[in-house]
């Protein structure tokens, strides 16, 4: 059993929120279903470009511009109206199974609760909200208050000031290896969600847990 940390920083996008419906939302806006993979991995390096160079701009801003993009190369009318509504459409968007039980039971545990996602905290709360679990967080911190966006050590910085802790104090749980390796360097413990039984890079800092779930993550710390 690992040891507890004082507070849990959760990735939002894929970490907690589910987007495999988002395929089927592209096919019916008359593009192909992979283009929601490709969307959301430009769009990551978009934000990751302006973050190495000093500079952010709101996630929903640059996934509404990329996408449009991409939807016009897929010959979709409209492309920048289904752009909108497409990027808009992340809000939506169910929490995984496993999520609700694995909060309640972290947070049962006495564990300090928060966010930190490159997208809106506005998001973010809409996706509690529904799925019946925003009382459980503290906070809903996003980079847009931050001086840039996640892996740069800044926007973890922002976290410890926001929570009143100490990075070492603090566990990332996220589903993105990049992720994982910016709170690492920040000094931050991290939890590697893998769900889908992937490989971790060997180049980036590894995990200080690998779980399947939010349910074993609470396990792990003594939690469930």
């Amino acid at each position: 059993m690992a040891e507890a940390p004082d507070v849990i920083v959760f990735d939002v996008n894929e970490t907690l929120s589910d987007m495999s419906p988002m395929g089927q939302r592209f096919a019916e806006a008359g593009a192909p279903a992979h283009l929601a993979r490709l969307w959301f991995a430009t769009l990551l390096r978009e934000g990751f470009a302006l973050a190495a160079a000093g500079d952010a701009a709101p996630f929903g801003e640059i996934g509404a511009e990329v996408l449009t993009g991409l939807l016009e190369g897929a010959g979709v009318p409209d492309p920048a109206g289904a752009a909108r509504r497409l990027a808009s459409s992340v809000a939506d968007l169910p929490l995984h199974a496993d999520v609700p039980d694995g909060v309640r039971a972290l947070r049962a545990a006495g564990h300090r609760l928060v966010t930190l996602t490159n997208g809106s905290a506005q998001v973010a709360q809409k996706l509690f909200d529904t799925g019946g679990i925003r009382d459980e967080f503290e906070a809903l911190l996003s980079v847009e208050d931050a001086p840039a966006w996640k892996p740069h050590p800044s926007s973890y910085r922002y976290a410890a000031q926001q929570c009143g802790s100490r990075e070492d104090e603090m566990m990332l749980v996220a589903v993105h290896p990049w992720d994982i390796h910016g709170a690492a360097r920040a000094g931050l413990r991290t939890a590697w969600v893998n769900r889908n039984g992937g490989t971790y890079p060997s180049y980036l800092a590894q995990p200080e847990l690998t779980v399947h779930s939010l349910t074993h993550l609470a396990a792990e710390l003594g939690a469930g």
